[in-house]
């Protein structure tokens, strides 16, 4: 029984090697070039002047810029989506939003399960590495769990949502608007269709002391935002009726989740309560909700129910720091993801302590992990400082933007979240460019380089170790 089962183990590895070299690409590769085949035809349906109420085109840069907005589900806009793109424009938005919330080999397999086609080995690999998961197997029995699970809770949303937008704007008007908005809130994308109700680029600021948008809005973002893997186990918990079901990797997920929205909540609602143009005048439920929402939109939903501008300086920093972490592995949302900054704060507790490993929940977690999730944080920064540098030098000679709306747009942009001080559509064509490819690395950059040091350090295990030396540190 063993033979064969590691002659099968056998088998299988050496399919996967054979197809990786017919193929002489990477799965990384592929899931990537996938993102971009999808946000290049994106691109060119919304330039089409049917896309738009005008009939003219947008232009190809803004028609890029808004496919990858969509793809990589942020939600920065050039145009107002509810008052600049005709019916077809927001329904291309919508299924762009979905894809890139689904990803791209999940909903391909969709598709392929749909019509009856066998999922091949290759395309197995693919799931795995898009999903980054450790285990080949099941993936596909995962890929349904996972579609399933999405529909439900969009369908559910969706009826929530029409619950005020059906008697304010129609049968129609509002099922369709709580379809877009259950979407593109499950998949943290911050699109809206707002703008001919609340003011182009309000978003929810006209459902401030709603607590149905509200409180829906918050749970899809939030349900959104764990990632698929968490569902599962939480279900699977559930069922057992035991907490000690929980991976390590969910219990860290919702350790830093709910940390850090108590957290956020907490320190908006101190910051703001005097704060006129926001929270102030708003009567008490008002202020609490308002502070959870923008406690938990920064991680990486992109709508908000204030004025962000409005903001006071500590809110905003706040702000950037929850859009730089963003949300958990392997879900809709963006950052460098509450799983590495898990890592790193349990990282410096341990240290504190005096510990030689990094020890969370009764268990030391392998050095290479923590050596990974130290890169993909440094790496981020050092890709927000780029995203902001560049920015300064192709907008300081135009509009002149001061330094935090620069650094406010670009880690929004890397951690996928889409909002913004009121300065996207001032960009210029360079600044749009700048940003759209910070959008991109942000939701596709991440995973790739997870995926990419994961390989390097099996590639390179037993090779030459070289002498222990110090240096001084602090």
């Amino acid at each position: 029984m063993l033979k064969c089962k590691h002659n099968t183990e056998v088998r299988i590895i050496y399919k996967i090697n054979e197809i990786r070299k017919k193929f002489n690409i990477s799965p990384t590769q592929t899931v990537v070039s996938s993102f971009a085949i999808i946000i290049f035809i994106g691109a060119i349906i919304l330039n089409l002047p049917i896309s738009s109420r005008s009939g003219e085109s947008i232009g190809f840069v803004n028609a890029l810029f808004t496919a990858t907005s969509a793809v990589c589900v942020t939600g920065l806009v050039v145009v107002d989506t509810g008052t600049y793109w005709a019916p077809l424009g927001q329904t291309v938005i919508m299924l762009l939003i979905q894809i890139g919330g689904l990803g791209i080999m999940t909903f391909s397999t969709m598709l392929a399960l749909l019509i009856g086609r066998k999922i091949t080995l290759k395309e197995r690999l693919l799931i795995q590495e898009s999903f980054n998961q450790f285990e080949l197997e099941g993936m596909v029995r995962l890929t349904k769990r996972i579609i399933i699970a999405t529909f439900t809770i969009e369908f559910i949303g969706a009826i929530i949502y029409a619950l005020v937008f059906i008697p304010q704007f129609g049968w129609i008007k509002g099922a369709y608007m709580g379809v877009f908005h259950s979407i593109t809130s499950f998949c943290n994308a911050g699109f809206d269709l707002m703008g001919p109700y609340t003011g182009p680029f309000s978003s929810f600021t006209g459902y401030v002391n709603n607590p149905i948008i509200n409180i829906n809005a918050m749970l899809l973002i939030v349900v959104g935002g764990l990632g698929f893997s968490v569902w599962i186990d939480i279900y699977d918990a559930i069922k057992e009726k035991s907490i000690n079901e929980l991976s390590l990797h969910s219990k860290v997920v919702l350790t830093m989740t709910i940390g850090l929205i108590l957290f956020g909540a907490i320190f908006i609602f101190i910051m703001e309560i005097n704060n006129p143009e926001t929270i102030r005048d708003l009567p008490f439920s008002g202020k609490v909700m308002a502070s959870f929402f923008h406690s938990i939109t920064p991680r990486t939903a992109g709508f908000n129910t204030l004025d962000i501008n409005a903001l006071t300086m500590p809110t905003m920093f706040l702000t950037i720091i929850f859009m730089f972490i963003g949300g958990s592995p392997g879900s809709t949302a963006g950052g460098i993801k509450t799983g590495t900054a898990g890592i790193l704060f349990f990282t410096v507790i341990s240290v504190i302590k005096g510990r030689e490993s990094t020890e969370m929940y009764s268990r030391r977690l392998p050095k290479y992990l923590v050596y990974r999730a130290i890169s993909v944080a440094l790496i981020s920064f050092l890709l927000v400082v780029l995203a902001t540098m560049a920015l300064s030098i192709a907008e300081a000679p135009f509009s002149k933007p001061d330094f935090g709306t620069l650094l406010f747009e670009a880690t929004s942009a890397f951690g996928t979240v889409g909002l913004t001080k009121n300065y996207t559509t001032n960009l210029t064509q360079s600044g749009r460019i700048v940003v759209l490819l910070c959008m991109f690395a942000g939701r596709v950059g991440p995973l790739s380089l997870i995926l990419a040091l994961a390989r390097s350090a099996n590639k390179n295990k037993g090779h030459i170790k070289y002498p222990e030396d110090r240096i001084m540190v602090g």
